[in-house]
């Protein structure tokens, strides 16, 4: 986003995918499922393409059944798009839905017409053709009702940046609320990873198949999501990175968002497309304010300008939300603990003493900003310590 658009733009990207696909309410019939799974599936078929052949057709079996002549007729059908349509109806055969059937069984997809498929991503102006998942499937319903905070920024994050995304991470799973982030490099991997600290459950939405990880060095924190919370994409399995998907997954991050947190980012970052997003749907919009001269934070703090709320202390954004959908009954009581051994909180506290910044800790106890970051935040939200502007503390 080069140029900051006014806070609540006219949301004109709200327009729904084609009607005519979408027409029969959620639940489909297992038939109507497993045709869209199989004709979704076809290399070279989107949104468009897909309308074309519904309303020239009929029905997906009739199409299907159709010849190739059928389908030469139709406009935008060249012979690049008819040759693909032909080997993959030769490969499934007249009688595809049997095999389309089982592997529907095999694979965890959501598509358009399924009960949990949320609402506010069936009517996209691109709604994805299908969500593929992998982990805990019970968050669709929390995600469905949009009952989740996403968080994010950029690749390459400030040291700050770093350690606050990470103190948000842990302070949503603390307060019982889903993070959503992309599993990037940078601010995307520290929410997760503040999320996964404090027993949370984290939703990553990916650029890329299930089955890939990006970056590679993404590996277990892949495997930690998928094992504690959710793996989502909107690409099938073995489709090939493009940049252009990562792009892409950032408007199903905020349809699944109750609000976003914008932690650090520079100019022509996709989280600020992220950002312009939220506003257009008049979500709730946290920026975490930076250093006026540091480049890798520049689109964030215009954003400050334009009306978005400021962000200095985690634990002013869980007063703000209050209770997530996870959270235990009782005051004060969540889904998560979080796991703090005693020990190393006399030694953080005595650290911190008459009050200490996030750097004078980190030189004194050597150890990272996000780690510490974690450690901090309990003894905060139990009233033990205060934060206050510049990542300082102080005992109460």
């Amino acid at each position: 986003m080069g140029e900051l658009l006014p806070l609540f733009a006219p949301a004109d990207t709200a327009s729904e995918a084609p009607a005519g696909l979408l027409e029969a309410e959620p639940p489909w019939d297992e038939q109507r499922r497993l045709w869209w799974l199989l004709w979704s599936g076809c290399p070279g078929l989107g949104w468009s393409r897909l309308e074309q052949i519904a309303s020239c057709f009929g029905c997906w079996r009739q199409a299907w059944l159709a010849p190739q002549a059928a389908f030469a007729a139709l406009p935008g059908f060249g012979p690049q798009l008819l040759q693909r349509l032909a080997a993959y109806r030769q490969h499934w055969g007249p009688e595809p839905l049997a095999g389309m059937r089982q592997r529907a069984t095999d694979r965890r997809v959501l598509v358009p017409g399924d009960r949990v498929f949320p609402k506010a991503i069936r009517e996209l102006k691109r709604p994805p053709l299908a969500l593929y998942w992998q982990g805990q499937g019970s968050l669709w319903k929390l995600l469905k009702a949009r009952r989740a905070i996403a968080v994010v920024g950029t690749r390459r994050p400030s040291r700050h940046g770093e350690a606050m995304a990470h103190a948000i991470g842990a302070a949503l799973a603390h307060a019982g609320w889903p993070v959503v982030s992309g599993l990037a490099e940078g601010i995307d991997g520290a929410a997760h990873r503040g999320c996964l600290a404090h027993g949370g459950r984290p939703v990553a939405v990916l650029g890329t198949p299930l089955e890939r990880v990006y970056p590679r060095h993404h590996a277990a924190l892949q495997q930690q999501v998928a094992q504690q919370g959710l793996l989502v994409s909107e690409q099938p399995a073995g489709t090939a990175v493009q940049p252009g998907h990562f792009a892409a997954r950032n408007r199903l991050q905020v349809a699944l968002a109750a609000g976003l947190v914008l932690v650090e980012c520079p100019h022509q970052s996709g989280a600020l497309q992220s950002a312009d997003l939220a506003w257009r749907e008049r979500l709730p919009l946290w920026v975490v304010p930076a250093d006026a001269g540091k480049v890798s934070a520049a689109g964030s703090n215009a954003l400050l300008s334009c009306g978005a709320s400021v962000l200095l202390d985690p634990a002013d954004l869980v007063r703000h939300l209050g209770p997530g959908p996870l959270a235990r009954q009782g005051p004060g009581r969540s889904s998560v603990e979080p796991k703090v051994a005693p020990g190393l909180d006399a030694q953080l506290l005595e650290a911190v003493g008459a009050g200490a910044s996030l750097e004078q800790l980190c030189g004194s106890l050597g150890e990272p900003a996000a780690a510490l970051a974690a450690r901090l935040l309990p003894l905060e939200l139990a009233g033990v310590l205060k934060a206050e502007p510049g990542l300082f503390w102080r005992p109460l």
